[in-house]
């Protein structure tokens, strides 16, 4: 039996922790003052969607009082490892999947639990008491399962929260109410593809022949079926397996006018990507550098940059180095840039990467390992290339920034008795 302990709206309920009085509010929180990346039930029910423009819920988000707030991506880090510190007690097998998700493992104490809807009660309650953090909690015999038992707890009334999936007739039921692209995997890609077979439910693509996902799809959606069914397919390793792609990108606080300030913005972004590369043990041998204004603009525009590397290379430095080669392909006189970004692709392995016999590696694997170590430690950016910066004229703008409680001493909250 697996268990999903997932936060409800997690961005806005860490801006709630601290501030009982918006507790039942409204409440948004935006990326770079620009996107809205997280909207409660409330907002929702407002009219305000994910990912749309602010300027565009602007004067709605006023006149019904919804409270903004900027991404303060400090808090929420801390207190996901609270919370996933938490959960982890009512387990001996714990898998972090995001920083609002955990999956729990209970295979070996399973029978030792006489309830495990109870024991999800239990957990819903802790996370609550001791970290004031809603969330909801999905128990069935796969991965998959868990996920849709997880997506009901959220979704269909009666199971407040906590939702087991301990017989036949329980499971048929859920997958009926729930549409095929809510399934955990099927993106909206196939979910298109399967409409066109007539399967719309998760009921119906349980219902279809594995071989024949198989030989349609992947063998991963083989494995989604099966898991439907109660065949558990997927292990740990096997849930989030190393990116193929990894891309660093953001719009800009202030518009980008003048090449260095470019240059900058696109060194920080190197240096956020190369980080998660070497973090995961992957070496890099295309990098996509690209640059341009907002899609709102009058005339759009949009650059692009690719350098490929003989030696696949996960240094920082050495990815620096080749775009400062190439910047010039990104810059325009007059165009203010408002989104800038890295991406790196063609992954390998680093411990099996292949060595060109005529090209010497240029990384300094010593070096990057001491950075990483550095900046754990003390924090993002303790260490850097110089390429880099150190004030940022573009840097995100969080004008609607709450404090951060529990990472900054000046951010303590002041207890009056």
């Amino acid at each position: 039996m697996f268990a999903l302990v997932d936060a409800n709206s997690f961005y806005c309920s860490a801006e709630q922790v601290f501030r009982p009085d918006w507790r039942g509010k409204a409440i948004i929180v935006l990326s770079n003052d620009g996107c809205i990346v997280a909207a409660n039930r409330q907002a929702k029910e407002a009219g305000i969607k994910k990912f749309e423009p602010f300027f565009q819920v602007k004067e709605i988000c006023a006149k019904r009082g919804v409270i903004v707030c900027s991404s303060n991506y400090e808090l929420y880090a801390d207190l996901s490892s609270k919370m996933m510190n938490i959960i982890g007690r009512f387990a001996p097998e714990q898998y972090v999947y995001s920083i609002d998700e955990s999956f729990l493992s209970f295979k070996s104490c399973y029978p030792a639990i006489k309830c495990l809807k109870t024991q999800g009660q239990l957990i819903r309650r802790a996370v609550w008491k001791e970290a004031r953090l809603p969330v909801c909690v999905g128990i069935a015999e796969t991965l998959t399962l868990a996920k849709i038992a997880n997506h009901a707890a959220k979704k269909i009334e009666g199971y407040k929260g906590v939702c087991f999936i301990s017989n036949e007739q329980e499971r048929q039921a859920i997958l009926k109410q729930l549409s095929v692209g809510d399934v955990w995997g099927v993106g909206r890609r196939i979910s298109k593809k399967l409409e066109l077979m007539n399967i719309h439910s998760a009921f119906d693509l349980a219902s279809m022949s594995p071989m024949m996902a198989r030989k349609n799809f992947s063998i991963e959606l083989e494995r989604t079926v099966r898991e439907l069914n109660g065949q558990a397919c997927k292990v740990w390793d096997e849930v989030r397996a190393d990116k193929k792609q990894i891309f660093s990108t953001r719009s800009v606080g202030e518009r980008i006018t003048d090449l260095p300030s470019l240059s900058q913005a696109l060194c920080k972004h190197i240096g956020i990507a190369a980080a998660k590369a070497r973090k995961q043990g992957s070496n890099c041998k295309t990098m996509i550098l690209f640059a341009g204004n907002s899609p709102h603009d009058e005339r759009p525009v949009s650059y692009k940059a690719i350098v490929h590397f003989p030696c696949p290379t996960n240094c920082t430095v050495e990815l620096t180095k080749a775009m400062t080669e190439v910047e010039q392909r990104l810059f325009r006189e007059g165009v203010r840039y408002y989104r800038v970004g890295v991406g790196l692709v063609d992954l390998v392995s680093e411990k099996n990467s292949q060595i060109d016999l005529f090209n010497v590696p240029k990384a300094n694997p010593g070096m990057m390992t001491v950075l990483d170590k550095l900046n754990h430690r003390y924090g993002r950016d303790t260490v850097f290339v110089a390429a880099q910066g150190i004030e940022h004229q573009w840097a995100m703008r969080r004008d609607f920034l709450t404090p951060q409680y529990t990472t900054s001493w000046t951010s303590l909250p002041i207890i009056k008795c």
